[in-house]
């Protein structure tokens, strides 16, 4: 008796089983069963996950190249805004026969489970600081506003405290060098 858990991230490949050269494609979408992600930005539980996968026999086992769709939602790293983003992944992996040799990835009961290699795909995706612009400028750091909000506000420059006693300083453009 298998103890195999079966899930809507499992794909049978019964017919491809030891028939190198055979080849299927599928085309689905599942929703996500948890929040994909912990920074700024994730894939939330229940969103829809846009799985294109190629299933193809090969002679240590299946060979599957996936395209993986989603959207990622979370707040701008610089401005704290409501974003949302697209994420595209693709991944290739073997899942191999059983067999003595260790692999990452195996058949089980004429079903591959395409779950960690999804979930580690999307996490591995989604931007460590997203943007909501690509020249997003950010809050102000005295009012705390957006500085989009209000561009005609200059952005505060900020100075360096152990060079804060230079700032009163002058520099002199007719500076007088080794007597000339």
């Amino acid at each position: 008796m298998s103890t195999f858990k079966k899930t809507p991230f499992t794909v049978n490949v019964r017919d491809l089983l030891h028939k190198p050269g055979e080849m299927r494609e599928h085309d689905f979408d599942i929703p996500s069963p948890d929040k994909l992600g912990e920074g700024l930005v994730s894939v939330p539980a229940g969103e829809p996950l846009h799985v294109d996968v190629r299933l193809e026999s090969v002679h240590e086992g299946i060979l599957v190249s996936a395209d993986i769709t989603a959207e990622a939602s979370g707040e701008c790293s610089r401005c704290l805004r409501d974003i949302v983003q697209p994420v595209e992944v693709e991944f290739q992996e073997l899942f191999a026969y059983s067999s003595g040799e260790a692999f990452d990835y195996e058949v089980h009961d004429d079903h591959v489970d395409l779950e960690p290699l999804i979930r580690d795909a999307v996490v591995l995706s989604l931007p460590f600081q997203p943007v909501c612009t690509p020249d997003c400028p950010g809050l102000d750091p005295v009012t705390g506003e957006r500085l989009a909000d209000h561009p005609a506000t200059p952005a505060p420059v900020a100075i360096d405290p152990r060079w804060s006693a230079l700032a009163g300083l002058a520099a002199s453009e007719d500076t007088d060098t080794e007597g000339k």
